[in-house]
């Protein structure tokens, strides 16, 4: 018997848990760190729904039921239980590789139809006036460059163009690049801003730190990018802060949760009894 037969066998590695097979598989597809979140969230609270049976050992008729509680118990949103049924067929689909019979027992959340609230130019200056900061800075380029509100807080700085005048959005909604405006008016601001953010990152790098989340393995595609100065937020975070999914420690862009919470400031102190948001 050769000394290779003889050897024994590495142990097997161990089975991943269900939800962290959830999320292998969502980090392969690309998906946010939001998504994540949320879809490991509603496949929780499915397994949980059921007495922690594993999903599956159960089937279509357990999530039609599952989602129709969401409508007529939970009296959840519509684009909540959507947001669950989404969830629902990735596991399945994506992680068991099971494919659902059509799910046409759900009882559906009544989508209500609602017109979008929209502020006049006046009161729009009005809630501008009344941000500082960041705050406004990122709420300009809202309202000036028609971002949504995590394309502006996760702008780089690569993407300003102050020269031809222009933003450019990368993977913006529908995983889409396109091209928008910078307005004049901004333009100071924003490079005072680079200015602070500049001045971060050289304290970042001296202190061993300096690096920011690429994505698709870009790090890995051109080692040393991440350290790089055009790959920095322009809204840079003022705190370090650890990638809950490699472990290191960066500086983050700006929570978008702060931007909410002033423009909802603003909107009070404006006395604009609107339910605006940074959106609007």
């Amino acid at each position: 018997m050769s000394s290779i037969d003889s050897a024994p066998l590495a142990p097997a590695p161990p089975a991943l848990r269900l939800l962290d097979q959830v999320r292998a598989r969502i980090r392969v597809k690309h998906y946010s760190i939001r998504t994540e979140e949320t879809y490991v969230d509603w496949i929780r609270r499915f397994v949980l729904h059921f007495g922690k049976r594993h999903p599956r050992e159960l089937g279509a008729r357990h999530v039609e039921a599952f989602l129709s509680d969401l409508a007529v118990t939970r009296r959840v949103a519509a684009s909540t239980q959507n947001q669950a049924k989404a969830a629902l067929l990735f596991l399945y689909r994506e992680v068991l590789e099971l494919e659902l019979p059509w799910l046409e027992g759900i009882t559906q959340a009544r989508t209500p139809q609602r017109l979008p609230v929209v502020l006049t130019r006046a009161e729009a200056q009005a809630v501008l006036a009344r941000l500082r900061g960041t705050h406004k800075l990122v709420a300009g380029l809202l309202y000036g460059s028609g971002l949504r509100l995590m394309e502006a807080v996760r702008l780089r700085v690569k993407d300003v163009e102050f020269t031809r005048g222009e933003i450019l959005v990368r993977e913006g909604k529908g995983f889409k690049d396109r091209v928008t405006m910078l307005p004049a008016v901004l333009s100071d601001s924003l490079r005072g801003q680079l200015e602070l953010v500049k001045l971060l990152h050289r304290q970042d790098l001296a202190e061993g730190h300096g690096a920011v989340y690429l994505p698709f393995a870009l790090d890995r595609k051109y080692p040393g990018a991440a350290r790089e100065w055009a790959w920095q937020y322009v809204f840079a975070s003022g705190n370090l802060s650890v990638d809950p999914r490699s472990g290191v420690t960066r500086r983050h862009h700006i929570d978008e949760k702060g931007v909410q919470r002033a423009m909802k400031q603003a909107v009070r102190d404006a006395g604009i009894s609107k339910p605006a948001t940074p959106h609007t």
